[in-house]
């Protein structure tokens, strides 16, 4: 199976991605101008997976950051980044969902939105 690469994906989608120095967020979503502003310096894990849950704003049309999209755009971005198979050999040995998150290269916060998603389902 071929890890997700949102850089990748955004390009495919034609989405524009620059790195500035901003305070309020990681990253945020521009729909006016097809752009996602990614904040200078974050650490790789934390990069990767704010660019996932700003693609899926931009993929759910979301023109607002509303809790009811933020939670789908984590989701979206969950269900991307984290692989079924290998969140199952980690659930094994990992004592806690820090140490989880690190080793599936994500944020605590897109694991819970991943735990919930599949506790909906």
């Amino acid at each position: 199976m071929t890890r997700y690469n949102p850089h990748k994906h955004a390009a495919e989608l034609g989405l524009d991605i620059i790195h500035r120095p901003i305070r309020t967020a990681n990253a945020f979503w521009m729909p006016d101008h097809n752009l996602i502003v990614v904040r200078s310096g974050l650490r790789a894990v934390i990069e990767r997976s704010a660019l996932a849950h700003e693609i899926g704003h931009a993929e759910l049309g979301h023109f607002d950051d509303s809790p009811k999209h933020e939670k789908a755009a984590d989701r979206y971005a969950a269900d991307r980044l984290i692989s079924p198979a290998e969140l199952r050999a980690a659930s094994r040995w990992a004592p806690n969902h820090a140490v989880l998150a690190s080793e599936l290269g994500v944020t605590q916060r897109l694991l819970d939105a991943y735990l919930d998603l599949q506790a909906s389902r």
